[in-house]
This record gives C-alpha cells, sequence and structure tokens, in this order.
C-alpha cells in the first residue's frame, strides 16, 4: 500500500494512486538521466498532466503541490542547461519576445482578447478572464505583483459563449513560462 501522499476520504474522489505513482517514478527516471539523454517528463509535460479520479484516491491538493514543486525543479534545470548552451542573452531575448507576444494578446479591448465559443457552448468566463489579463499586464509593464503561483490555479466561471478554453490556457502557460524563464 502506498503512503506517498494521504488519501482523500473514503466517499471523496482522489487522483488515482497507481497513475500518480507511475508518473513519478518516470519523473525520478528523467531526472536522473544524463544532459543530452531524451526523456518524455519536462516542466511543460508536468504542467499538463492529468490523472484520474478514484475513490479514496490521493488527495488533490498535496498531490498538485508536489506538481508544482517538480515542475519548478525541471525547469530549473532545463533553464541551467540552456543557458550554458545558448547563453544569458539568448534565453533572456527569448523570454522577451514570448512576454511581448503575451501583453500584443491581452492589450486587445476587453472581451475580444480571444476567441469565444459557440452562443450554446460554455467556454471561460469573458469578465474574469479579462480581469485577471489585466492583472498579469499591471505584472508585465508595471511590476506589479503576480504570482506563478497565482497564474498556475487561476480558476475561471463558465460563461455561455466565453472565451476559447484552450487558448487561454495556453496563453497562461506561456505566462508561467515567462515567470519561471525570468526567475532568480
Amino acid at each position: 500500500m502506498s503512503t506517498t501522499f494521504p488519501r482523500a476520504r473514503r466517499p471523496e474522489l482522489g487522483y488515482n494512486v497507481e497513475q500518480v505513482e507511475d508518473f513519478l517514478e518516470e519523473a525520478r527516471r528523467a531526472y536522473g538521466a544524463a544532459p543530452g539523454e531524451l526523456t518524455v517528463v519536462t516542466a511543460e509535460s508536468i504542467r499538463h498532466t492529468a490523472f484520474g479520479m478514484q475513490k479514496g484516491g490521493y488527495s488533490t491538493k498535496p498531490v498538485d503541490a508536489a506538481l508544482e514543486r517538480l515542475e519548478d525543479a525541471f525547469f530549473q534545470r532545463e533553464r541551467e542547461r540552456k543557458l550554458k548552451e545558448f547563453g544569458d542573452e539568448a534565453w533572456y531575448a527569448q523570454a522577451r519576445t514570448t512576454a511581448r507576444e503575451i501583453l500584443g494578446r491581452l492589450a486587445r479591448p476587453a472581451g475580444t482578447r480571444f476567441d469565444r465559443v459557440g452562443r450554446l457552448t460554455n467556454g471561460y468566463h469573458r469578465g474574469d478572464v479579462d480581469e485577471f489579463a489585466d492583472q498579469v499586464v499591471a505584472y508585465f509593464q508595471d511590476g506589479l505583483p503576480i504570482t506563478v503561483d497565482e497564474v498556475r490555479t487561476v480558476a475561471f466561471r463558465p460563461q455561455r459563449g466565453g472565451y476559447r478554453e484552450a487558448q487561454v490556457d495556453f496563453v497562461l502557460d506561456a505566462i508561467v513560462e515567462v515567470m519561471l524563464a525570468v526567475r532568480s
């Protein structure tokens, strides 16, 4: 019986224990891999990892927190390798380019920042997304505080005819990447 993480109470759903354990084993192998050795686990793949749910599975909050720390560790390692390979100037130039692309998207007028889904389909609530987008713009332009965890965990209400979720999620991922790239 695995005790890597606390379990959800029996009637509650938690992450599938076997899937979490298998992923963690693959992450351990990838982290221990020699530089240049191909692995399937990267900071980006960790960010996109999802597990099935089961009654009595692992409690979601501790697993999510561990995944965030794991993503940070993998990103830091990937960053160090790329800095050695390409240098500081190229690394930060790429981060600036991505930040400009994000700002270009988020500088659009509220309600038009992302494609919308059909009127009968739920997407992300436009007002929620636009409000958060304004916070991100203030972070990039004025240095107002926002954390990587706030970007990772932001949740938007559903809305018929709302913003297309995949587009918003893609930009959120890019924001996380830039924030991690420039973090000391």
